[in-house]
């Protein structure tokens, strides 16, 4: 049975682990490969690891850090950086990657993701897309985003969500870039038009501060995807660094008091 998946989202800027707010700012805070260990020893759902370098400086994946991930990971691993082709694709899952993600090449070229999923199978196929919330006095809606927010795309968002749904991906994931290490809360507006128009799995990123706007999300949207990174690297209002994850019992009783509330709206 399909239920809500609580991910880690862990990001690589120069080989470190970095988190960021709004895509800017990289802040330290500690080695990839040991974070790994520790959601190992705390039973996470599921990983996502995004290099952020790779697309803007138009570099290959890390095929070196990709295989030292998969190697230490004990649960189902999404990669993501500097993937263009289906050929990459395929050298990543043999890894031992579950997912490989896609964000500045789809948007450059749709069609890829019907290579990927030819090549490593639909179910294997993310695709992740930047959106920040168009401004200026009658400017609504969002802007999709690709190079770390620095490149806007005249493209509708929930339409080419579709669009990349159609063309092979097995799942998409929505990153709020305006809500990137906030804390303050999921955009759930863009949750919900996104739950509606897909029918792929679902994972939302950006802006979760705690377990309950998690939960605010599955009541929002039902069975869905609930990643985050600050929320499970930093602690407190000083944001040390300390790698967390909910227990399973906490987990459990989240997932299943939202879910509940999700079907009685």
């Amino acid at each position: 049975m399909l239920r809500p998946r609580i991910i880690p989202c862990l990001l690589v800027h120069k080989g470190g682990l970095v988190k960021t707010q709004g895509f800017k700012s990289p802040k330290y805070v500690g080695d990839p490969i040991n974070a790994v260990k520790i959601f190992n020893e705390k039973e996470s759902d599921e990983l996502m690891v995004l290099d952020i370098d790779a697309a803007t400086n138009k570099a290959e994946p890390n095929y070196a850090l990709i295989a030292k991930l998969a190697a230490e990971c004990r649960m189902p691993l999404c990669y993501g950086g500097g993937v263009t082709t289906a050929e990459q694709a395929s050298r990543i899952i043999d890894l031992g990657v579950e997912k490989v993600s896609v964000s500045a090449a789809a948007v450059a070229d749709p069609a890829l993701l019907t290579r990927m999923a030819e090549a490593i199978g639909r179910q294997s196929v993310v695709a992740v897309l930047d959106l920040r919330k168009k401004t200026g006095l009658f400017s609504k809606g969002y802007e999709l985003c690709t190079h770390n927010a620095r490149t806007a795309h005249k493209l509708d968002p929930v339409a080419f969500a579709q669009q990349l749904q159609q063309a092979g991906a097995g799942e998409i994931v929505i990153n709020a870039v305006d809500r990137d290490g906030m804390m303050q809360g999921y955009d759930l507006d863009l949750a919900r038009q996104m739950r509606a128009a897909l029918k792929v799995p679902l994972t939302m990123l950006g802006g979760a501060g705690s377990l309950d706007d998690m939960k605010a999300l599955i009541t929002a949207c039902g069975v869905v995807g609930a990643a985050a990174g600050s929320l499970f690297v930093f602690k407190g209002s000083y944001r040390a660094v300390l790698i967390n994850y909910p227990t399973q019992a906490q987990k459990d009783d989240m997932c299943r008091t939202a879910l509940s509330a999700h079907r009685q709206h």
